[in-house]
């Protein structure tokens, strides 16, 4: 643990991971948020799932595109930009009474301008510490992400069942709004600037690694959504018991997060700790009482970061600088694809079978995600022994003739 600590103490390391931290968490938050708001709405989990589903489209078109303007147009302007946008939406569904479509509308647009924070974070990283510190940083910055899809999910259920669903999604505004600003004082985004990518837009997936990780990472996150909607289902909208075991989930994702982060990653780490997800999720499904939600969960949590960081790093290392920002834009949409679907998933299934029918449908995402990295181990990078930077981007150079 000490090597976190010099880690944290490198200079900007511990502000910046708390800024974007701060300016992610309503990824964690919108969509149990949404889903709540909306169900209370319309009694009904399925026209919540629809308008999840359309936030998701949303998502899926803007996050490698917003990703790819930062490096024409700058981080700090494809940030202010998306973030004024997307806040805007987020008031309009709290507090404009609509037709179920024009929630689904609205959530498109914010679903379209959702800030590109976490692929301009991951492409900064790299230039802040050295290549040994890298894959240490990159396993702190998955445990905090999962601060954000456990705890922030634990905060919006205390403020929707405690005071009210409108106060839970003005709460995840204030986030990004605050955590936004935070995040766009940070004078590391005015060192670093993402070089324009001299290839065609989506032509970083063709590298295996980063497909990898995005399929796996959709899956992954889906199956944390999809879970997060049946212990909420499985407890009622009254109480705390619903919030006490995502808090613990979150205390078993981040202590495997920082226990797994020095471990060297090999070809099957990322088939382990899905597997680790698989069985605890799965485990789930017939331990309904708290003390059997909180252990099994607590099982599963400890898979997850440690998940996140591999694909972090397989990524990182995969591609050339001028693409890291797209590539974590394909595996970030992935993920929030992955939030509003497992969420909208889930809910169908709660309507038809109850919480366990949740349950279900998160385990069945991550053993989905277990069996594709074993499947696909070869796009899997060998990193024993390596560090984790971006491959260096070069092009030709003249030299004149003796």
């Amino acid at each position: 643990m000490s090597g976190y600590g010099d880690l944290l103490r490198t200079r900007g390391v511990a502000r910046i991971i708390a800024a974007q931290l701060t300016a992610r968490f309503p990824s964690g938050m919108l969509s149990l948020a949404y889903l709540m708001h909306v169900e209370g709405i319309f009694d009904s989990y399925g026209a919540a799932g629809l308008v999840l589903a359309a936030t998701s489209v949303g998502q899926a078109v803007a996050g490698p595109l917003t990703s790819r303007w930062m490096g024409i147009w700058g981080m700090r302007p494809v940030i202010s930009l998306t973030i004024a946008v997307c806040a805007s939406s987020m008031a309009a569904i709290a507090f404009v009474p609509m037709e179920l479509w024009g929630y689904m509308v609205v959530g498109l647009v914010g679903g379209l301008a959702y800030p590109p924070i976490q692929p301009a974070v991951r492409t900064i990283y790299p230039k802040m510490v050295t290549s040994r510190q890298l894959t240490p940083l990159f396993a702190i910055d998955a445990s905090a992400q999962e601060i954000i899809w456990i705890a922030g999910p634990v905060m919006t259920t205390f403020v929707a069942t405690q005071v009210s669903t409108v106060a839970a999604i003005v709460l995840a505004g204030a986030f990004l709004l605050g955590g936004g600003l935070w995040f766009l004082a940070s004078p590391e985004l005015g060192r670093v600037r993402i070089p324009r990518s001299r290839r065609s837009f989506g032509v970083v997936l063709k590298r295996p690694p980063v497909l990898l990780a995005t399929v796996v990472g959709f899956l992954l996150i889906a199956s944390c959504a999809a879970i997060e909607a049946a212990v909420v289902a499985n407890f009622g909208k009254e109480g705390i018991e619903a919030g006490l075991v995502l808090a613990i989930w979150a205390i078993g994702s981040l202590a495997g997060g920082l226990g797994f982060g020095h471990v060297p990653i090999g070809p099957w780490a990322l088939a382990r700790r899905m597997s680790v997800v698989f069985i605890g999720g799965a485990a789930a499904m017939f331990f309904l009482d708290f003390w059997g939600l909180a252990i099994t969960l607590l099982i599963a949590g400890a898979g997850i970061a440690p998940a996140l960081a591999v694909m972090f790093a397989i990524v990182s290392v995969s591609v050339k600088f001028s693409d890291t920002a797209e590539a974590y834009g394909w595996v970030g949409t992935g993920q929030l694809i992955g939030a509003a679907l497992g969420s909208a998933a889930a809910g169908f299934l709660i309507d038809g079978f109850g919480a366990s029918g949740g349950f279900a449908a998160g385990a069945v995402f991550a053993f989905v995600g277990m069996v594709i990295a074993i499947m696909f181990k070869r796009a899997h990078p060998d990193l024993r022994g390596r560090d984790a930077s971006p491959l260096p981007d070069t092009e030709p150079v003249s030299l004149p003739v003796s």
